[in-house]
């Protein structure tokens, strides 16, 4: 094998590796869910409310290196120039991810809210952050705030059955879980989060009424996703069976495939990785065998050239 070659060999199994290592640390925990924005901007032209506001992003954002929930208030709790707000990642994210998705809030409310918000929410994929002045009027535990049914549709016997049961696993699984739960029930993944000061009768509670609204909201669709004040809960069904689970799909037939769930897409692309990794292992057994065969047979020829002398 001559030297050009091995390098353009080895530069494919560079380029292989990279997009490997990319593709396997890409977690889309920043994807936009939804917003919620007041109309009413900071009313003090001294600016200590922004201030205030700024300097709650700073705690929140430090915060998240370390934990997967805190709520604090900036300034004094008299004043109507004080900032109270909280952030809450995914129960199943590390501290780094956590923080990764935090960091990038401020910038979204700063975008889709514009400044000097007097309140304002916004939740990506991994995470969701709220903030208000204190005086704000507060919103019941179990407002809806944003929905998402999928487009596709599922028909057969037992299906609604078969979801029903799914999202109630979801509530038995928050009570023993500390406000948290993420698992699969018969090709149906179910993941459900309480706000982390929420008590656990509260919790409960709140996973009800989410579960109620996901029943009544989407019907037959293949997936759902509820978000209220205080805890959301979403379900996506699987006909071929949860994605790395092993489980199988019970027959049911489904219309269109789009499902508008994030959490299975996450377990789809770590299968994704997982494959794109095997496939690089495997090119580079490859390329070390050429070169050890190319490395075999100089020597094999220089053996033979002295040999002649």
């Amino acid at each position: 094998m001559c030297p050009s070659s091995k390098s353009h060999i080895f530069l494919l199994i560079l380029s292989i590796y990279s997009s490997t290592s990319s593709s396997s640390s890409v977690v889309d925990l920043t994807k936009f869910i939804y917003k919620g924005c007041a109309n009413q901007k900071f009313q003090d032209p001294s600016g200590i409310s922004s201030q205030n506001l700024k300097s709650l992003y700073q705690t929140l954002i430090t915060q998240s290196s370390s934990t997967n929930f805190f709520n604090t208030t900036t300034g004094n709790n008299q004043l109507t120039t004080s900032v109270t707000g909280l952030y809450q990642c995914r129960g199943d994210l590390s501290n780094s991810d956590c923080n990764t998705c935090v960091k990038k809030i401020p910038e979204t409310i700063q975008k889709v809210c514009g400044g000097d918000t007097i309140a304002a929410r916004v939740q990506l994929d991994g995470c969701y952050l709220r903030y208000e002045v204190v005086g704000f009027p507060p919103a019941s535990p179990t407002d809806l705030l944003f929905k998402q049914c999928g487009s596709g549709r599922a028909s057969g016997s037992g299906f609604d059955d078969r979801i029903d049961s799914a999202l109630g696993q979801i509530v038995n699984g928050v009570a023993s879980g500390k406000g948290y739960y993420a698992g699969e029930f018969e090709s149906v993944y179910v993941l459900g989060q309480c706000e982390g000061d929420l008590g656990s009768a509260d919790c409960v509670s709140c996973v009800r009424s989410a579960v109620e609204n996901a029943r009544s909201a989407c019907g037959s669709s293949i997936s759902g996703q509820i978000y209220l004040q205080q805890c959301y809960v979403s379900y996506t069904y699987y006909p071929n069976g949860v994605p790395g689970s092993g489980t199988g799909g019970g027959g049911i037939q489904t219309g269109e495939t789009q499902t508008g769930g994030g959490d299975g897409h996450r377990n789809t692309q770590k299968t994704v990785a997982l494959i794109i990794g095997g496939l690089a292992g495997l090119f580079l057994a490859i390329a070390f065998l050429l070169v050890l065969k190319s490395a075999f047979k100089k020597k094999k020829e220089k053996h033979s050239y002295y040999g002649g002398y």
